[in-house]
Parts: structure tokens; sequence; C-alpha cells
């Protein structure tokens, strides 16, 4: 037990972040004594302002969207506007807040006695030991393992901090009182062009600022087409930064470098995210952490300092919360289990953008494959060429496969259009259990008309070096 420090209470766990960090107490751990400290909303980023409820935002968005304008189907449907007020209510007050609350209830509750909650900023004073509190009381508490685990926030760059203008991040703008007529997103990544797909479909004038093409690290094919797209919805000011901000009664009012000017009810920050450890004093514990901020783990999830784990944002490349829950149960499974470890698992890692078009992705790139010395072969397929894609009306979905002729392995798939979250599951299958990509395209069926065919048709597009009989 760590000395030098008067400490109150120890424990043979402490996690600190109650978003992944909350499952780690499994009944294999019903007999030790467990600290969870979450100064925040039980839950975390995902469930609490990240991933869910944006998702309950975004159908609501599609819906909005697709009524606005179905005179290519031959219908005469119409949006009418939204009831901000209701979706709120929808999506927090009647879901979102029972589940937090409910899940630390949960745990404060008699279902499980072994585990005691503490509601204050976690910061280290010492190997193994962690100032904290409940309520208003603060105290200093140890632990034999510590499971770090308090992932990440909103990064706003230095102008619009020191501005002392308004600002929201997505842990604000989702519940603001009223929706705006107008609103500035500065930032060009997923959670820019996700929330601006929903202001914009809830009728919400906006503007995009950012420094380079939006969602620039996809394949080139999908970054121009997406660019091209959001050109036609939003009035997006690319290749501009902002230099000055101001507020008064008629809004927020940022100047860019190029000396124009926008001004918006409301403006949102989605330039990046920060990794919390520096929030720690994580250096008292012999706690490193790596230049881009995040805590230095190895390969099974351990930090610098013995006893002390981390995953999640905090730690992970992956600021992805199905990652996040992958390195939770390896992490619980190491901690069981230290002399049959397994490593974090990062392999084969997808992800998906809930814009318009729906964006997902898995494996590398093209440029990435080429690099890595692979004999590339590539096909792109539209969603139009298919028979589900006719009924679409859709012209600007893609399918882009990236595969190794040689060899037959898959190595990266992309899709940008309808249900491009969905349709990508059968290509991460195929990379994680390491399929033939030669036979995967003719030794199953595959539903006609439905849109999966969309890849089948990719796969037959692929050109490969099939071996000699």
């Amino acid at each position: 037990m760590p000395h030098d420090h008067n400490v109150d209470a120890h424990y043979d766990y402490i996690i600190i972040g109650a978003g992944s960090g909350n499952s780690i107490p499994t009944p294999e751990l019903d007999d030790k004594s467990i600290a969870i400290v979450e100064k925040g909303l039980f839950g975390g980023t995902c469930m609490n302002v990240g991933c869910i409820p944006t998702k309950m935002y975004v159908v609501a968005a599609d819906t909005a969207l697709s009524a606005a304008d179905s005179t290519k189907l031959g219908l005469d449907t119409q949006f009418n506007g939204a009831d901000w007020k209701s979706i709120v209510q929808r999506v927090f007050h009647n879901r979102i807040d029972l589940i937090a609350k409910g899940g630390e209830e949960y745990r404060r509750g008699p279902e499980t006695p072994n585990i005691t909650v503490y509601d204050q900023h976690a910061s280290f004073v010492a190997p193994k030991t962690i100032t904290t509190g409940q309520g208003n009381e603060q105290k200093t508490i140890s632990g034999d393992t510590i499971i770090i685990a308090t992932g990440s926030r909103p990064s706003i760059p230095e102008v619009l901090a020191a501005s002392g203008v308004p600002l929201h991040t997505n842990e604000t703008i989702m519940r603001l009182d009223e929706q705006p007529k107008s609103l500035t997103i500065v930032g060009g990544g997923f959670i820019a062009m996700e929330f601006a797909h929903v202001f914009a479909a809830l009728g919400t004038k906006v503007t995009v600022v950012n420094r380079s093409p939006l969602l620039r690290t996809l394949e080139p094919e999908i970054t121009t087409r997406f660019n091209e797209l959001a050109a036609q919805r939003f009035d997006t000011r690319i290749g501009r930064t902002v230099k000055s901000a101001t507020s008064d009664d008629a809004g927020v009012t940022l100047v860019l470098d190029d000396d124009t000017s926008v001004t918006s009810e409301a403006v949102l920050v989605a330039t990046g995210r920060t990794p919390n450890g520096d929030q720690m004093n994580l250096a008292s514990a012999g706690i490193e952490m790596r230049e881009d901020g995040r805590i230095k783990v190895d390969d099974f999830g351990r930090t610098t300092a013995e006893g002390v784990w981390a995953l999640g944002d905090v730690s992970s490349p992956y600021q992805l919360k199905h990652v996040a829950n992958a390195e939770t149960r390896a992490v619980r499974h190491n901690i069981l289990h230290p002399d049959n470890m397994v490593p974090m698992p990062h392999d084969h890692v997808p992800s998906a953008i809930f814009t318009h078009p729906q964006i997902a992705t898995v494996g590398l790139t093209e440029q990435q494959a080429r690099d890595e010395g692979h004999d590339v072969t590539v096909k792109i397929q539209s969603y139009r060429d298919v028979a589900y894609g006719w009924a679409l009306e859709d012209t600007t979905g893609i399918v882009k496969l990236v595969a190794d002729r040689v060899t037959g392995k898959m190595l990266g798939a992309h899709y940008m259009g309808p249900q491009a979250s969905t349709l990508i599951q059968q290509m991460i299958t195929v990379m994680a259990f390491d399929l033939d990509v030669r036979e995967v395209a003719t030794q199953q069926y595959w539903i006609h008309p439905a849109l999966p065919e969309v890849t089948e048709n990719a796969l037959l597009g692929l050109d490969f070096e099939f071996p000699e009989v």
C-alpha cells in the first residue's frame, strides 16, 4: 500500500471514468473492493454527448431531408419544420438522461455492495494514489490496480477560446433551448459533418469554416465527391481559418483570414478532441504520456507505472466507442489472466460517419496499400449501377474496394452512400476472418435486387491473378 499520504480508503481496483470503464466490473470481480470515479455523467461521451444521441438526431435529419424533396420518386412531400424542444425531449429527457442516471444509481445501490462511487475529479498524488471526493468532501484513495478510462474532451482553438464569445461543442449543441436559425461550424471532421447534416436538414442555415477540404483523410474519390455535395447544402468556407471573433445581439461574428466574415446565431467548434490524461497529474504516479497527449500504454494496455492500465480515448489511437469497448474487454481479461494476456484489439478497425451521404471505411486506403508494397487492384462501383440504386435514384454513392492481386486478400473497403455503415459489415467480416476475396463474390448468394449487390459487383470488378490450376 502506498505511503507518505494519509489514505482514506484502499481498494483492490480503482476505475477512473464511467464510460467504457463502467463495464470493467463483472461478476468475476464481485469479491473485490472497487472504487469508480466519475465527475460527469455515467456512460461517458458516447452515451451522453456523442455517438448515441447524435444518431438519434441524425435519424430525424435523414427523415426531414427525404421529406423535403421526393419529386425524383414522383411524390409530392415537404418538410414543414422541426419541433426542436420535442426532439430534445425525445433524445435526452425520455432516453439518455434516464440511462445515465440509472447507471449511476445502480453502481451506488445495494446490487453492487463492493463498489464505491466518487464524483469528483481524480488527480494522482503518488503511485497508485489519487485525490478525489464525494460531494464536497475531498478524499485520498489508493488501489492495487488502477484503470484510467477518462476519455477526451473537445479542443477549442486558442483564437476562439480567448475571444470570450459564446461557443458550443458537441457537449452543449444538442441541448440548446431553441434551434438556431443560423449556425457556423468550425471544423471539417466527422463530428462537424454530422452536425452540419443534422442542423441543415432541420432547417438551420449552416456555414462551415475549415482550413482544409472536409473529411480530408478519406479516399480522395470520396473526399472530392463529399466536398462537392457539401458545397450544395452548406456555405462552405474551405481553406479558411478564424482570425477573430466578436458577439452582439445579432449573434457571433467570425472574421476569417481572408478578411471576410460570417455572422450566425450560434457557433459550434468541432476541431478535434484532446485526451484527458493531461488533467490528472500523471507524472507523480510515474505514468508517461506520448507527445500527442495520449497516455503511453503497451500492447496489452499497461501504462509505464506498475499496476496502472489505460483504455479508450485517453490512450487509444482510435477515438471510437467500439474500440474503447473492445479495449475494455482486453484489459479486464489481462488483469484477471496475467499469464495469458491478449493484445489490444486494433486490427481491422472500422468507422462510420453519419452525415449525408453516409460514409463508412475499414482498412487501408489505396495509397496506403501501395506504400506498404502490395500489388494492388482497385474497383470503384457506383450505387446507380445496381437495381436498388435505381430504386433510390441515387446518383452519388460509390464503393471503393482495395485488394491484393496476388493473395486475394481484402486490404480496404470504403463506402459513401445510403446504408454505408451497414453495407460495410460484410467487408469487415471478410478482413477479420482473412477470407479469399476471389471466392467471396462467387461462392455465396447475394440477394437480388438488394443493395449489397453494389458490393458484389465491386468484388467482381477486382482484377486478380488467379493461381494456375
